[in-house]
């Protein structure tokens, strides 16, 4: 049984990064895409069809089965725990609630996996949903469910998270990325303008 939660956690860990890989492409392509909006004729129709075709790729070949191969895997994993006394319990094992968080988390990213479609099929009809410095913070939303999943993850496990400095840290790291994409865009205009 042991044999099998590793493969399985093996598993879990290669849809996570494609997943993430994917995710994080997506949103540079949906910058790239709405930047092509602003360019002359026939460059943009020509570029935005490049785009659009990039990123239904994207969903569909990277991150659709990597978000699969994920749930799939963790969720085995899970299921191992509750049914092998030989593999950790881990809704019950390490800092109390720390898996439901660390699922909750990943239903919120599914969903915002989800809505990555639904802009595909937004901008693909011709519409501009968002400016590019919008998408440049959209992009950094997979970020933040990387950090705040894989420390979930570690310190939960090993039973010593502490929700208060997660919550904390987090407010931090979006504050910084905040002023890290605020301080990109006034420096691109500046080029701009010059």
């Amino acid at each position: 049984m042991a044999n099998a939660l590793f493969f399985f956690k093996a598993l879990h860990v290669v849809g996570f990064v494609s997943w993430f890989a994917g995710l994080f492409y997506l949103g540079r392509i949906f910058v790239y895409d709405e930047e092509a909006s602003g360019k002359a004729e026939p460059e943009r129709s020509t570029l935005k069809q490049q785009f659009n075709l990039m990123e239904w790729r994207v969903y569909r070949i990277i991150c659709n089965p990597a978000m699969m191969i994920t749930w799939t895997a963790g969720l085995i994993m899970v299921g191992l725990g509750l049914f092998s006394p030989l593999v950790p319990n881990y809704l019950t094992s390490g800092t109390p609630g720390w898996m439901h968080l660390k699922l909750l988390l990943l239903v919120l990213m599914t969903i915002y996996h989800l809505w990555n479609k639904r802009i595909i099929r937004r901008m693909e009809a011709g519409e501009r949903p968002f400016s590019s410095w919008q998408y440049r913070l959209l992009n950094e939303m997979p970020t933040l469910f990387l950090i705040s999943i894989s420390y979930i993850a570690v310190y939960g496990k090993a039973g010593t998270l502490n929700y208060l400095y997660l919550v904390g840290g987090i407010i931090v790291f979006v504050g910084l990325i905040f002023l890290g994409a605020r301080a990109y865009k006034k420096a691109r205009e500046k080029v701009q303008r010059s």
